[in-house]
């Protein structure tokens, strides 16, 4: 196996080990593969590039905190085991955070499910191809020991991430209706402010009240989208770097699985905030999602505060033409941002902070991830 450049720390090996799926991601992923170790042939003997290497690891570090918070949304929210497809579904009753994602979306909890799935498969792969390799992988096992939900439905195992206390970064949803480009240095505002707030129910009291609970899946339906058009920008910015056409193919076939995610939950948030689910307000917090196709003041200039306005229409769903390589040329639509500073790894595990998946987490944790990314983001593309 190749060696890491001098001066790495011993403290991050430690958490690069081959075969190294953790927690449920690991029991899901199994099943994935089929029981075998590899989800794919032998070993062809062609070895990874150091960057190529530290692209792929750093995908599966984000798979996994993915797969991680997936989870705890399916659990709660998803198509728990044993139930049949919704329009047969008879027994056992839905609970109301599942029933208000029906609210959003005849298939919500359907589409929850099937999100986490992909998420784990993800990672389940990435981990056998690097391991196919002899590439070395990545092992979050010591970090699983947040605690997350005690309400029914949650298996109380411990957890990466952190779902009951986020600022859930919502310009995403101006991003892709504005003509703009980050890359270009635009900036969004929010759609909706949301700061501090769970996204799952944390006890079994939280399904008592459907206005309450309807508040929490709607919180929930704009992290989703904020989570995926992460991964949508992500994965075209390492696979820029790839130097072998297979981890480049990698990258695209697992960054389009991201792009389809999103999508959906564009429109799964823009049900949340048109009638008739809103306007809808939390009466124990007082958070309100107002209807965006109604002004809050009919007198006042369009903006992101301010609804019925283009930037926060529920129903644009696909991106609208925007900046893209030069100025000079038309608008196009696309994905973005694309460039490391804004969709890259660092910047990715800078947002995950900012949004609060990781309140809780230790001092090594933090340092594990932040080196991930910064090796990532420092590959090259080699000829």
């Amino acid at each position: 196996m190749k060696q890491f450049k001098a001066g790495m720390q011993s403290n991050r090996r430690s958490f690069l080990k081959k075969g190294a799926l953790a927690g449920g991601a690991a029991a899901i992923g199994a099943g994935l593969m089929g029981g075998s170790t590899f989800a794919f042939g032998q070993d062809d003997g062609e070895r990874l590039t150091p960057g190529d290497a530290a692209i792929l690891r750093f995908a599966l570090a984000a798979e996994l905190i993915e797969a991680d918070l997936w989870t705890q949304y399916a659990e709660l929210g998803g198509l728990t085991p044993g139930q049949l497809p919704l329009e047969t579904l008879q027994t056992p009753p839905l609970n109301s955070y599942q029933a208000a994602f029906l609210n959003l979306d005849g298939d919500g909890p359907q589409y929850i499910s099937s999100n986490t799935l992909d998420e784990v498969s993800h990672a389940a792969f990435l981990n056998a191809y690097l391991e196919s390799k002899g590439a070395e992988s990545v092992n979050f096992d010591e970090f699983r020991k947040l605690p997350g939900s005690t309400a029914t439905g949650s298996t109380g195992i411990g957890r990466l991430t952190n779902l009951m206390h986020l600022n859930v970064d919502t310009s995403w949803f101006v991003r892709y209706r504005s003509a703009t480009n980050p890359d270009f240095g635009a900036t969004f505002p929010q759609a909706i402010t949301i700061t501090n707030r769970t996204a799952i129910p944390i006890t079994d009291a939280d399904f008592s009240d459907p206005n309450h609970i309807q508040v929490i899946a709607n919180i929930a339906a704009f992290h989703f989208g904020y989570i995926e058009q992460g991964g949508s920008s992500l994965y075209p910015a390492l696979g820029r770097k790839a130097s072998s056409l297979e981890v480049l193919k990698i990258t695209q076939g697992i960054g389009g699985d991201e792009i389809a995610h999103f999508l959906e939950w564009v429109d799964f948030a823009g049900n949340g905030v048109q009638p008739p689910v809103a306007p809808v307000t939390d009466p124990k917090t007082g958070f309100t999602f107002p209807n965006f196709f109604l002004p809050l003041n009919p007198n006042a200039p369009p903006s992101a505060a301010n609804p019925n306005n283009p930037l926060i229409q529920p129903s644009l769903i696909f991106p609208v033409p925007c900046e893209f390589i030069h100025a000079d040329l038309p608008h196009v639509s696309i994905i973005r941002p694309l460039d490391d500073r804004f969709g890259g790894a660092v910047a990715t595990i800078a947002s995950f902070t900012a949004d609060g998946l990781f309140v809780g987490q230790s001092k090594e944790f933090f340092k594990v991830v932040n080196q991930l990314a910064e090796e990532a983001d420092a590959a090259r593309r080699e000829f």
